[in-house]
């Protein structure tokens, strides 16, 4: 076999490991409805599947990349597969809600050791000139797992089951491992040394914990809760700790002299307010779908898959000419072309076309494809060749921290902006059945006290409205209760005037709820709008993400030795 087919099947063992870690980022989502009625239990503890994933993948990325470095990518790569497809295989038999989530923690964990891993395999694979080439394939390939994750989850849980979404994983693991062994060669960085930095080691594990676990249950105990301070504030100090060790040890896990390529700083920087961006896009628009439009999850998940079409094939295409000419400018435009998406995403109705939603998702996915991969290749470009590994471990670590963060700062924006709308419409809809001059006095009050006891809190943030038929209820209930005492001839006339009630009762409730709805739609119009000019620091980040192309080639090397500053 000849070397350009040994590359290929190493890169496809690696693909099929980075394609599994992925779309079991997303795959998940929409499965959680079907585990809920298997397992039991709320919205809070279901949560956990997610939130373990995401938890332990954020906490233990660096250090699986330093481990990595230290004694061998493709053995920690190996043992990554291995423990994500095992766990994948007893997490569609889990027998219990807490097992699973155990599991999904040993995923994250597995996830950890995937993900940053396979840049420095590909780069170690391939010779340099084709880096950027086959970084957009890579790019395209996570846009292609985000993509086909809700709709296959959609298609497995309805025509099989919620295990099926785990039970994939298993043969795309068995493959991989089976390339991984027979095509990919060993490769680790010389410079790093044999001893595991302890101290390294454990301040950044805390301090990523406190950060993420405080970023996860902001939601529950609020920005500023005594627990959710002391979490923030025990992670900063861990992470100074931290910093402090690796500048004082002997083999730190994390050279802080990377800190001094400028570039570099640009990239992380970029891909920390993009993966903020991204989950804050992919968030507002499932809830606008499925809350305010009234889609099915299939639905809205077949929907949102298009942004991940959109960024497949503008990776495919970025990847490789950000090799030839440079990162910034194509990071840039997509970092500002997913913030207009974002804005323009504020624009949607009750009544908005499923083709516009279609495109406004499109755009975005285009953005996301004019940035992931440039930034991923340009963090590759401008480290010494030894320290890819640990700088794709930081990279990544920067975009995990961001979608947590990004969710975070969005969940509590779209609860403010729609407790201050739905509250506002609310008290203008009780004025509404007082000024009604067809209801009956005991009527009114029914109606008035049901919409005055409505939380505006509610799953999603959606305030719980009285329907029609909790409505009619109430209604029927206050007549009653009027006529018991009443004279048999007064008892006649009331009834009499029962059918007139109830139709004005289900009028007035749906245009309550037509106000409602509409007041609900300012409030995710204002928090997209929020999420556009959230994304616009990345512009000025992704700007310095790269070297100008007309650098001298002294210059660039000196970059990528890690001198210039």
């Amino acid at each position: 076999m000849n070397e350009k087919m040994k590359r290929v099947f190493a890169f496809t063992a690696i693909v099929l490991g980075f394609f599994m870690a992925l779309l079991d980022t997303t795959i998940v989502n929409i499965a959680l409805p079907e585990m809920t009625r298997h397992f039991g239990g709320g919205v809070s503890e279901i949560s956990w599947v997610m939130n373990g994933y995401n938890l332990a993948f954020a906490v233990f990325i660096l250090t699986a990349s330093r481990l990595a470095d230290q004694f061998g990518r493709r053995k920690v790569f190996l043992i990554g597969i291995a423990l994500f497809t095992l766990s994948s295989l007893l997490a569609g038999f889990a027998p219990s809600l807490g097992a699973l989530i155990a599991l999904r923690v040993i995923q994250g964990l597995a996830g950890a050791i995937i993900v940053p891993l396979t840049i420095p395999l590909t780069t170690s694979t391939f010779p340099k000139e084709l880096h950027g080439a086959i970084i957009g394939i890579w790019g395209a390939v996570s846009g292609l797992a985000a993509a086909s994750g809700p709709a296959l989850g959609g298609v497995l849980t309805e025509k099989l089951n919620w295990q099926w979404i785990f039970f994939v994983n298993v043969p795309l693991g068995v493959l991989s491992l089976i390339l991984t062994l027979m095509f990919i060669g060993e490769s680790k960085d010389a410079s790093a040394g044999r001893r595991v930095d302890a101290a390294g080691t454990m301040f950044i594990t805390g301090s990523m914990f406190c950060f993420v676990y405080g970023l996860i249950r902001v939601d529950d105990w609020g920005w500023t809760s005594s627990a959710i301070l002391l979490l923030f504030a025990a992670g900063l100090l861990l992470l100074l700790l931290f910093l402090y060790a690796e500048r004082k040890g002997a083999e730190p896990m994390l050279p802080l002299e990377l800190f001094k390529i400028k570039v570099f700083n640009g990239a992380a920087l970029t891909l920390l307010i993009v993966g903020a961006g991204l989950m804050n896009i992919s968030l507002l628009t499932s809830f606008f779908l499925t809350r305010i439009m009234g889609m099915t999850d299939l639905k809205a998940g077949l929907i949102l898959s298009m942004m991940a079409v959109g960024a497949t094939l503008t990776s495919a295409i970025s990847g490789p000419l950000s090799g030839k000419y440079g990162s910034r400018w194509f990071a840039a435009a997509g970092v500002a072309v997913m913030a207009g998406a974002a804005y323009s995403l504020g624009g949607l109705t009750l009544s908005s076309p499923v083709g516009g939603i279609l495109l406004r998702l499109t755009v975005s996915g285009i953005g996301v494809g004019l940035t992931m991969a440039p930034v991923m290749s340009a963090a590759v470009r401008n480290v010494p060749a030894e320290k890819v590994g640990i700088s794709s471990g930081v990279i990544n670590m920067t975009k995990a921290l961001g979608s947590v963060l990004g969710v975070a700062i969005i969940v509590t924006a779209l609860q403010h902006h729609l407790d201050g709308q739905v509250d506002a419409a609310r008290s203008s809809a009780v004025q509404m059945i007082r000024d009604d001059g067809l209801l009956l006095p005991s009527v009114k009050e029914a109606l008035a006290t049901s919409l005055e006891r409505a939380g505006s809190g509610g799953e999603g943030g959606m305030a719980s409205l009285p329907s029609p038929e909790s409505a009619a209820a109430a209604v029927g209930s206050q007549l009653q209760s009027a006529a018991s005492g009443l004279a048999p001839e007064e008892r006649a006339a009331l009834e009499q005037s029962v059918p007139a009630q109830m139709r004005e009762t289900e009028a007035l409730v749906a245009r309550i709820g037509g106000e409602m709805k509409g007041a609900a739609v300012k409030g995710f119009s204002r928090t997209f709008a929020l999420a556009g000019l959230l994304l616009l620091p990345g512009v000025a980040f992704a700007l310095i993400s790269d070297w100008s192309p007309r650098r001298s080639k002294g210059e660039i090397l000196a970059a990528e030795k890690g001198t210039l500053l």
